[in-house]
């Protein structure tokens, strides 16, 4: 459950400004996490581009994405990725907080919502990775029931070098798929 004050909504298009101000504002606190991104990533008409492919692989049934608000401020998201349908039926979560937001619940109210809309899509199971050195996000998926599983090295590029990773899983549910 969000704190007061907060929502989670769908991506959309209009986004795409209040996107580019939380990226600039978050540029320091998500860099060790995230790849190197080009100068366009900050602005308005680079998130717009960004937003628009998300929204395509949306309509692709191949991602699912919300963006956390607090006011009229981006101050996180939460998305399901790499949606794989067929004998998997599963996907890779995703989300990040605003660095003046952090210990609120959050990011545990994120992956909450991401674990009901996977079980609102049929999904059976969820996975995560995380920087070795990411011990708090470790800990809302461990807090969310996610299970370690398992670590690659050399997995990601991330903040300009191969980095190993964690690997988490969550079962749904051991029912068949829906049709």
């Amino acid at each position: 459950m969000l704190p007061d004050g907060y929502a989670l909504r769908p991506l959309t298009i209009d986004d795409a400004a209040a996107l580019a101000a939380a990226a600039v504002r978050n540029l320091d606190h998500l860099r060790p996490w995230e790849p190197v991104r080009p100068d366009s990533f900050f602005t308005e008409e680079g998130q717009r581009e960004v937003v628009q492919g998300r929204l395509r692989q949306v309509e692709l049934g191949l991602y699912d994405c919300s963006v956390l608000w607090h006011g009229d401020e981006v101050v996180g998201a939460a998305n399901l990725q790499n949606i794989v349908r067929g004998a998997m039926q599963g996907a890779d979560v995703g989300y990040w907080v605003d660095h003046q937001h952090l210990r609120r619940g959050l990011a545990v109210a994120a992956l909450d919502h991401l674990v009901q809309r996977a079980h609102a899509l049929g999904l059976h199971r969820l996975g995560a990775s995380t920087m070795v050195a990411n011990v708090p996000s470790q800990g809302v998926l461990r807090r969310c029931g996610f299970e370690e599983c398992g670590r690659i090295p050399d997995f990601l590029f991330l903040d300009e070098a191969w980095r190993t990773s964690l690997l988490f899983n969550l079962v749904l549910h051991d029912g068949p798929p829906r049709a």
